[in-house]
């Protein structure tokens, strides 16, 4: 095995080590070489495929980590995820090179949460539009409805389902939740009503996502789902966009059956100006911004090179996926 003086490591999330230099002076200092990506995005797989030659360890992003990225991968032995979802990743192609596949559990769960409560705000509040109207020299009068009282249900309450519950108790919402397991103590301290999907679906003001991308997700926000959605009602992504079937969901709030989203994740990032979605007045769209804050950036930057150090070391890495 190579030691770790002699190995070389790409890291592409542009956010690594912006809000603590020492993330890239520490990984700088303890490996032979840091290529870092600089075009500010995601990398596709065919510049995946230029840069992975030689590489022995991968921070990676979003980006495009698929079977011929990996088939380039002459020398790599793991894919650091800064972040929690690993949809972008071909999991089958890395265990079939023995590559270490890593995450960041709960990292960005409360950076996510907060932006979650965000745009349910701005949706039932149109902060965004007034407050352009009055740069413009407008002084629009609005309508709002207040959060107070409302029912929200949380598909998935997990580590960031559970802290946008936190948060809601403070407005006194009802929370109806779906998730596969519970944690009992979590559901009875902050009065959550466990509830299936097709019986959250109808009663929730608001049904906000925060679940993986598996295959019993993917593309479950489909005609069907928004059919069962409450008259009136707002939908939130922040998860993930292969979660939603899109022409479904602008079918849903062209005819008025849903009154607004808020979409922080699409199929295709960035969606494009001819994408439907967020041409739409009712539509809050924001660019997969969930975990960019500084304590969310720094955390996961840590956990990726902990978990990519230990691999190359050959150690057990500490948030192993496969």
């Amino acid at each position: 095995m190579k030691p770790l003086n002699e190995c070389h490591v790409l890291v592409t999330p542009p956010l690594y080590g912006r809000y603590d230099s020492t993330l890239k002076t520490e990984l700088e200092a303890l490996v032979n070489h840091v290529t870092y990506n600089h075009t500010g995005r995601p990398l596709n797989s065919t510049e995946l495929q230029d840069l992975l030659p030689g590489v022995d360890g991968l921070i990676a992003g979003l980006d495009a980590v698929d079977g011929a990225a990996l088939a380039r991968a002459d020398k790599l032995r793991v894919v650091a995820r800064y972040g929690v979802g690993y949809s972008n990743i071909d999991l089958a192609a890395a265990q079939k090179r023995s590559i270490f596949v890593t995450n960041t559990p709960a990292a960005n769960a409360k950076s996510v949460a907060e932006l979650t409560l965000n745009l349910i705000l701005n949706l039932i509040r149109p902060v965004i539009t007034a407050s352009m109207d009055t740069r413009a020299g407008g002084w629009m009068r609005t309508d709002g409805t207040l959060l107070h009282g409302k029912t929200v249900g949380l598909i998935g309450l997990g580590a960031i389902g559970r802290e946008v519950a936190r948060r809601l108790q403070g407005f006194d919402c009802r929370i109806l939740a779906f998730d596969i397991t519970y944690d009992e103590a979590f559901v009875e301290q902050y009065s959550i009503q466990k509830a299936s999907v097709d019986d959250l679906l109808p009663q929730s003001d608001f049904v906000s996502l925060h679940v993986p991308v598996l295959d019993a997700t993917r593309g479950m926000v489909n005609a069907a789902f928004l059919a069962q959605m409450k008259p009136g009602s707002y939908l939130v992504n922040t998860a993930r966009g292969e979660l939603v079937d899109e022409d479904a969901l602008v079918k849903a709030l062209k005819s008025g059956h849903l009154k607004g989203a808020a979409i922080d994740a699409f199929h295709h990032e960035p969606p494009g100006k001819d994408h439907p979605l967020p041409g739409l007045p009712q539509v809050i769209p924001t660019p997969h911004m969930g975990a960019h804050t500084d304590a969310a950036a720094n955390t996961m930057g840590r956990m990726a090179m902990m978990n990519c150090l230990a691999a190359l070391k050959g150690q057990e890495p500490p948030n192993r996926v496969v």
